[in-house]
C-alpha cells in the first residue's frame, strides 16, 4: 500500500543541543581536506587496518595493534581488483546514488541541492530540492527509493535544513517516472525531522532494508551527550516506517532508535543473510566497519575501535589512522564489502565470512581523489562518486565475476 499523503512528521527539535566539540578536533577526524591528488597505485594495501573479533571468537586480529590473534577460523580470501570501465563527469560534490527500474542513476549534489540523472552516460538536471541549507558537511545528502517506487514513484532524501537535518519524500513525476526520461520533482513532504545539525557530523545515509523499513544513519553533530542517550537522535541508526514513524519491532518501544553509540554513520548495507553493516568516521583514530545488532551500543564517545570493553560492541574492522580511510558510502556485493574512502582517497574491499570480516584491501589509491559513495547498479557495475576534483565524476567499475 502506498504511504499516506499527510502522515505526521516525527520531530525532536526539543532534544538537548548543547556541549559542542572543538571545531579543530572535529575537522581533524571527519573527512579531512583530502590533500593534493597524487599519483598512486591500483595495487592492494591494508593501510594499517585490521579486522577484529571479540576474544575467543576467531582469528582476525585485535584492532589498532595490527597484530594477529590466534583462533580457529581462517581469514576470508582477499577480494580481486575492480576494473575501471568509464568515467562520467559534470557533477559537483555528489553524495548519493540510487537507480530507477530502467537503470537511470539519480544522484544528489550536497552543496547545490540539485538532483541529477545519468542515462546512457549523459548527465541532466532534474531539479533542486526545496528547503536545503548547505554548509560545511551539511546539504543534500542521502537518497533512497521507495520499495513501492513502481507504483508510488517516491524518492526519499535526507538533507540539512535551517534548524535541523530531516527526511522528505517527493514524487519523481512525469512520463518518465518509471522509464527514466523527462523526470521532474513533486512537492516534498517532510516525514521525519529534528535530527541535530552542525557544520560537521551530520550523518546522512538512508536506505530501505530487506524488511521494507527505512534505516537512517545520523551523526552526533558535535554533541557528545547524544550518542549514549536513547531519547536523542544524534549518533544513531534509526529504523522508520515509510511514513516516518518508529518501525514496529524496534528494540526500544515507540522509539526510532535501532542502535546507539555512533559518532558519524556514513554507510549502510546488508549482506546476503540480511545482516546490517555500517561504516563510521572515527575521531583522529579508529575509523570503523561495524556489524549492527538491534539495540547495540557501539561506544562513542566512551570508546572507539575494538577495545573489548564490557557493554559496548567492537568494530569488525578498524583503521587506526583516519588518513588511510574516513570510510563513507558502503555496498556489499556477494561476500565483499566495498567502502569509499575520503581522506584515504581509495576504494576499500573487505572480505566477509558470516559475521567475520577479513583484512581490507585498497584499490585506486589517490587516483581519483576522495571517494564519497559506492553503489551497485542493476547491471552489476559499481558506481563510485568522487569529490573535490572540480569537476567531480562517477566512476563506473566492473567487479570481479
Amino acid at each position: 500500500m502506498p504511504p499516506a499523503e499527510n502522515a505526521p512528521a516525527f520531530s525532536a527539535l526539543t532534544l538537548p543541543l548543547t556541549l559542542t566539540l572543538s571545531l579543530t578536533l572535529a575537522l581533524s577526524g571527519c573527512t579531512g581536506n583530502g590533500g593534493p591528488t597524487l599519483p598512486g597505485s591500483t595495487g592492494s594495501t591494508t593501510g594499517g587496518a585490521t579486522a577484529t573479533l571479540a576474544p575467543g571468537t576467531g582469528s582476525h586480529g585485535t584492532g589498532s595493534s595490527g597484530t594477529s590473534a590466534s583462533g580457529t577460523s581462517a581469514a576470508p580470501p582477499s577480494p580481486r581488483a575492480p576494473e575501471l570501465r568509464s568515467r562520467i563527469e559534470g557533477l559537483q560534490i555528489p553524495w548519493s546514488t540510487v537507480f530507477l527500474p530502467d537503470g537511470t542513476a539519480v544522484i544528489s549534489e550536497r552543496d547545490s541541492a540539485l538532483l541529477k540523472s545519468v542515462k546512457d552516460g549523459k548527465v541532466s538536471t532534474i531539479g533542486a530540492v526545496p528547503g536545503v541549507v548547505p554548509g560545511g558537511e551539511g546539504g543534500l545528502l542521502g537518497l533512497a527509493l521507495s520499495p513501492g517506487f513502481a507504483s508510488d514513484h517516491y524518492l526519499y532524501a535526507y538533507f540539512t535544513a535551517a534548524d535541523d537535518n530531516r527526511i522528505a519524500r517527493m514524487r519523481l513525476e512525469g512520463a518518465g517516472a518509471a522509464s527514466g526520461g523527462d523526470l521532474r520533482l513533486g512537492t516534498p513532504e517532510v516525514i521525519f525531522s529534528g535530527m541535530p545539525k552542525a557544520s560537521t557530523h551530520n550523518g546522512g545515509r538512508i536506505r530501505f532494508g530487506p524488511d521494507g523499513f527505512l534505516y537512517v544513519g545520523t551523526g552526533d553533530s558535535q554533541r557528545r551527550e547524544q550518542p549514549q542517550d536513547r531519547n536523542a537522535l544524534g549518533g544513531k541508526i534509526l529504523r522508520l516506517t515509510r511514513d516516518g514513524a518508529p518501525a514496529p519491532g524496534n528494540p526500544f518501544p515507540n522509539n526510532p532508535v535501532y542502535s546507539l553509540g555512533h559518532r558519524n554513520v556514513q554507510g549502510l548495507a546488508w549482506d546476503g543473510q540480511g545482516r546490517l553493516w555500517a561504516s563510521e568516521f572515527g575521531p583522529d583514530v579508529n575509523d570503523e566497519l561495524n556489524l549492527i545488532q538491534p539495540g547495540g551500543n557501539y561506544g562513542w564517545p566512551e570508546v572507539t575501535g575494538a577495545p573489548h570493553r564490557d557493554g559496548f560492541i567492537d568494530a569488525k574492522v578498524v583503521w587506526p589512522s583516519t588518513a588511510d580511510s574516513s570510510p563513507s558510502g558502503l555496498e556489499i556485493v556477494g561476500s565483499t564489502a566495498y567502502l569509499g574512502a575520503l581522506r584515504g582517497q581509495r576504494i576499500w574491499a573487505v572480505p566477509l565470512d558470516g559475521e567475520n570480516a577479513g583484512n581490507p584491501v585498497g584499490y585506486f589509491t589517490r587516483q581519483f581523489g576522495r571517494i564519497r559513495n559506492v553503489s551497485l547498479a542493476p547491471d552489476g557495475d559499481l558506481w563510485a562518486l568522487s569529490n573535490n576534483q572540480n569537476p567531480d565524476s562517477a566512476l563506473i567499475l566492473r567487479l570481479p565475476r
